[in-house]
């Protein structure tokens, strides 16, 4: 490119940069004066009222007053918020104006010069665009052409043409640091430059790098089911927190960040990615954990364990004696099958054996739970069992009416009416006063004022009971799941052609004698809370427009059903990696699978993601051998060190050789290191042992934010974030010798973007010895 071009180029983003600090002056000015006339508001409210409550008329002018008011503030808020935001983005756009630019030439029309940017900028008279928000439609001719026939779909229709050029910058603080014209969708210079960064604690935005195939996962409005498989580093998380984003700029006047939720594997990860969003000028959406869904439907309930606690038995604990019978457990609850049992129980439930608990009040029974019973069967046996409990409710209501109405005479009422306070009294005097002015009675009865007291003690007394009784706590669902294994044989009732695991019956004892204790293994919180759904009536949201699942091949079968059921009518856009499959559960075929089927077939489209753009070529090459070569996973041409294993003897001798690596790395300049355990006991132990001679962070499941520096993180915590460098910390046979351990451990080295080291203490994995010999450097300290 000739120097006239590149300051012709420089001149441009001179002239946008001066128009938009215009603009921030002007809109800095309007912020200040909306900020003053809020605060004007809302200190003179009540001077601009009118409030009179002598009268009805008088109190709706005081109403209508109030109200008119409160809207007058609500939309200067408003306002307010929404020149804070513009500005934000103004700033950002000032620094970097825009990343991209296509010359696009449309049939029959003259050639536009089309840049785009993080965000739209327009001249001040609003006939000219200078910069394209990235998702507005004609920026997808960026991602997914090279120069030469293009066409893209506007709200009118597709709009064809010849791109005749595309450009890429990268600007900062103004200045063209670097512009180069290509024929492909992102230029290797660009990548080379993001990607060659060092980690940060927070994800980065892949608005100016975002690939064809990514960008398909973007800008799908067709699908109901999306399906993304990507390989590690592939981008799979970054493109989807850009859906968001799109999502919310395409369909900006009928859906809001509050209509999307994301369920992520961790709190850690939801500190990593919650900048994201606003830095594209968007809300975060509702981010949440599926184990805290959980624990808010069951934590006061049962000790519920989390998928962590389950990690932790599974990688730790396979000398224990019920081991192969719980891990049997934890496939067959995870399973399509369990669903179908699940279902048939429900369904024999409508017909008999539902469970009630008594429903008493000061030690006397108030309705039987075998009353009860007899009740909920004498009802229309064609309705859903939701619809009869909902009709079993108000029968109930009716019974402590008559009961409350037998309690007004009671010695206890007299009691509690003597140890009443003023107010209490007062409140009584009212409610009769309001009763004698529609009346016309003057008369001041002190045995209606009585009544009335007594009325509101036992009102007071039942309104625990009651609530109880709307939210179906007289249900005995613990005895019900529990009934389901208290019998081996019980199944044989509803379900005679079940086909069960082998170790049906110590999977029965195994899981009653957890519920007789209160408690709830992971694998029984989803069953559990299916069932208690069918009986009781689904929770549904059906606000929620789109539902995104990460990570999940995390997700079993089951889970999918239920989240399924939960979001009826959500879109939903589910990632994951088949080769990080790390749960005793975790089949991502056979989970996806069972979703896909909820789903008409073109309803659903899957998506593959085969490029890592997170690890070096190196640690690519080095990596993906542990997971059956080199067929599925293409590395980014980034270059760098190969992995390096190092052997030693002993224990003490690995925490020495770990502490050299780690200081070494620091004075390299690395600003994340993470030194990645097995499990949180071996976390535990290598803390202990690094502490002493360095500074470093212990990572636990409780741990809600990423910060720089070096921490220690067990392998199921680290995943779907990335460090500069990894440090695993023993990848010796003893730690990573089985064959169900091969996913953790490639989850476990993948974290790595620039440097992979692997100590050993005594024989390496047989995962590295896989590997081609000239994929990796090795030392011996033996």
């Amino acid at each position: 490119m000739s120097k006239q071009e590149w300051q012709e180029e420089q001149q441009r983003v001179d002239q946008v940069t001066d128009k938009i600090s215009r603009q921030i002056n002007i809109l800095q000015q309007e912020v200040g004066d909306i900020q003053t006339e809020v605060v004007d508001i809302r200190k003179n409210f009540w001077d601009d009222v009118t409030v009179n409550f002598d009268d009805v008329h008088e109190a709706a002018e005081t109403y209508a007053s109030m109200k008119q008011q409160a809207e007058v503030l609500s939309e200067r808020e408003r306002s307010y918020q929404h020149a804070r935001e513009r500005l934000r983005t103004l700033h950002r756009l000032e620094q970097s104006p825009y990343f991209g630019r296509i010359d696009f030439t449309e049939e029959g029309e003259q050639t536009e010069r089309i840049y785009l940017g993080l965000a739209s900028f327009q001249e001040e008279n609003g006939q000219e665009f200078l910069v394209y928000d990235w998702r507005a439609p004609i920026s997808s001719l960026y991602y997914d052409y090279s120069p030469g026939p293009a066409q893209y779909q506007a709200p009118s229709g597709t709009i064809s043409g010849v791109m005749e050029l595309k450009r890429q910058y990268v600007i900062r603080d103004g200045r063209i640091l670097s512009l180069f014209d290509t024929v492909i969708t992102i230029g290797d210079e660009l990548l080379q430059e993001v990607l060659g960064r060092q980690a940060n604690t927070q994800m980065k935005s892949i608005v100016a790098t975002i690939q064809k195939e990514q960008n398909q996962i973007i800008r799908n409005e067709r699908s109901r089911l999306l399906l993304v498989q990507g390989a590690a580093g592939s981008g799979k998380t970054s493109a989807a927190l850009q859906r968001v984003a799109y999502l919310l700029y395409r369909y900006r006047n009928t859906l809001q960040a509050e209509q999307i939720v994301l369920f992520s594997p961790n709190q850690l990860f939801n500190s990593y990615i919650s900048t994201v969003l606003p830095e594209l000028g968007e809300k975060n959406m509702q981010q949440v954990t599926f184990q805290e869904y959980l624990q808010r439907r069951l934590g006061k309930i049962f000790a519920l364990e989390d998928p962590f606690m389950q990690m932790e038995y599974v990688l730790t604990a396979e000398e224990d004696p019920a081991y192969d019978i719980r891990m049997a457990g934890i496939r067959y609850k995870a399973d399509q099958a369990f669903v179908a049992m699940i279902e048939q129980y429900a369904a024999f439930l409508s017909r008999e054996g539902m469970l009630f608990k008594d429903i008493t009040f000061r030690g006397k029974t108030l309705v039987s739970a075998a009353h009860m019973t007899e009740q909920f069967y004498k009802l229309d046996a064609a309705l859903q069992i939701p619809d009869r409990m909902n009709l079993l409710v108000e029968w109930l209501l009716q019974e402590i009416k008559q009961a409350m109405r037998k309690e007004l005479t009671e010695q206890w009422v007299e009691d509690e009416i003597e140890l009443l306070d003023k107010e209490a009294y007062l409140q009584a005097y009212k409610k009769l006063r309001k009763k004698r002015r529609y009346t016309g009675d003057t008369f001041d009865d002190f045995e209606r004022e009585k009544k009335q007291l007594a009325k509101m003690v036992v009102q007071e007394r039942f309104k625990p009971l009651r609530r109880r009784v709307k939210r179906m706590r007289f249900i005995d669902m613990k005895a019900m799941y529990e009934r389901l294994f208290a019998d081996p044989e019980y199944v044989s009732h509803f379900a005679p052609d079940a086909v069960l695991p082998e170790q049906w019956a110590d999977i029965c004892a195994q899981t009653k004698e957890r519920i007789v204790r209160t408690e709830l293994a992971y694998e029984d919180a989803t069953p559990y809370l299916y069932l208690q759904e069918l009986v009781e009536g689904f929770q549904s949201n059906t606000s929620i427009k789109h539902v995104f699942i990460d990570e999940a091949q995390d997700y079993s079968a089951f889970q999918f059903a239920f989240i399924k059921r939960l979001f009826p009518r959500s879109k939903m856009t589910v990632l994951g990696d088949s080769n990080q499959a790390i749960y005793a559960h975790a089949r991502f075929g056979i989970g996806v699978s069972s979703l896909s089927s909820l789903y008409e077939s073109e309803q659903t489209e899957k998506i593959t993601l085969t490029r890592s753009y997170r690890s070096t070529r190196q640690i690519v090459e080095f990596t993906r051998e542990f997971v059956g070569g080199s067929g599925e996973i293409e590395p980014f041409n980034r270059e760098g060190s190969k992995p390096t294993v190092i052997q030693v003897a002993n224990m003490e001798d690995l925490a020495a050789q770990v502490t050299e690596r780690i200081q070494a790395l620091q004075i390299e300049g690395h600003r994340t290191i993470a030194v990645i355990c097995k499990t949180a006991e071996e976390s535990r132990q290598a803390y202990e042992a690094l502490r002493v001679a360095l500074p470093i962070r212990l990572i636990g499941k409780e741990t809600g934010v990423f910060e720089t520096g070096t921490l220690i993180i067990p392998s199921y915590l680290a995943k779907g974030v990335e460090f500069d460098a990894v440090i695993i910390y023993n990848g010796s046979k003893s730690q990573y010798g089985r064959e169900s351990e091969r996913k953790l451990f490639y989850t476990a080295c993948t974290r790595a973007m620039h440097e992979l080291y692997i100590c050993c203490s005594g024989e390496m994995s047989p995962f590295i010895r896989e590997a081609s010999a000239d994929t990796y450097n090795y030392i011996s300290g033996m």
